[in-house]
């Protein structure tokens, strides 16, 4: 199941990053935003699922310190990158709905790159910090991570030192990288809906909400599963329940990601039928 899963999410999100780099009805700030969202999603998800079916295939419960600490590292880079990603789209849909005359001059080619840059390098720094402080700490309890992959959560339960503060500092960021990002996003989206609400007619609402509806769809997966796996704190939590919502946003939301914009998007819709008619144009000439 789980090789179906990260199968389906590499095909997916490559198949996107490739349509979107093909079509030129594509190739706006909306679409540029959305091929790194699908990079990032194949990324997060190639640190966890590999090390997850060599473990089931092998029956080998063995992972490194190294291994596990690479793995925290570039799943929390990943991870927080995708967050200020979001973030980000919600800006570009705000100036999209809002500002649709200044849109092509807001979003240069220099202004996307800038906003990916710094979505990237915010997402560095929160994880260099949020590494150093987990992996200085000393582990002499128990070895067994209790967990589908090196998490915080079950990484401090092993710890047998002093972790107030370090705990302090790397729930500290968590909280200023997911409020930060929601914050933008429903700041956002609360300009968003007053700007539709004044649209006279009702197909032209539509039309307008359609292109934001797959990016709300989007946060609420992503967003909702680290609220609760981050922020949530202990209370009425069960470390089974963690597990489930960890499998959920590591391998399930980036396999959902493609669909989601594909299915509820119709320019993205009509560049798939163009693809498929070019590929069996070029099969038919063959034969």
């Amino acid at each position: 199941m789980f090789l179906a899963f990260y199968l389906i999410t590499i095909v997916g999100n490559l198949g996107m990053i490739m349509l979107i780099q093909s079509d030129p009805r594509l190739q706006t700030p909306m679409y540029f935003f959305l091929s790194h969202l699908s990079f990032l999603d194949i990324c997060y998800s190639s640190v966890i699922v590999p090390q997850l079916l060599e473990t089931l295939g092998n029956n080998k419960m063995v992972i490194t310190y190294e291994r596990c600490a690479t793995q925290f590292f570039f799943f929390t880079l990943y991870a927080s990158t995708e967050c200020f990603l979001l973030a980000v789209m919600a800006y570009d849909r705000y100036v999209a709905v809002c500002n649709p005359l200044l849109y092509s001059m807001a979003m240069t080619p220099q202004t996307r790159l800038g906003l990916v840059a710094a979505a990237y390098s915010g997402a560095m720094v929160n994880t260099v910090v949020r590494t150093g402080c987990t992996f200085s700490i000393s582990f002499c309890k128990s070895n067994q991570v209790d967990f589908v992959f090196c998490d915080l959560p079950p990484l401090l339960k092993l710890a047998c030192s002093e972790t107030k503060l370090r705990e302090q500092v790397i729930f500290l960021l968590a909280f200023l990288v997911i409020t930060t990002s929601v914050s933008v996003i429903l700041v956002s989206y609360l300009f968003i809906i007053w700007a539709i609400l004044k649209i006279r007619t009702a197909g032209a609402k539509a039309k307008t909400f359609s292109t934001c509806a797959s990016h709300m769809i989007a946060v609420a997966l992503f967003f909702g599963t680290l609220i609760f796996m981050y922020l949530k704190g202990n209370m009425g939590k069960s470390l089974w329940e963690d597990k489930i919502v960890s499998v959920f946003y590591t391998v399930v939301i980036p396999m959902l990601n493609p669909m989601i914009y594909s299915l509820r998007n119709k320019e993205v819709k009509e560049a798939l039928k163009k693809a498929f008619k070019k590929i069996k144009a070029s099969q038919e000439s063959k034969t």
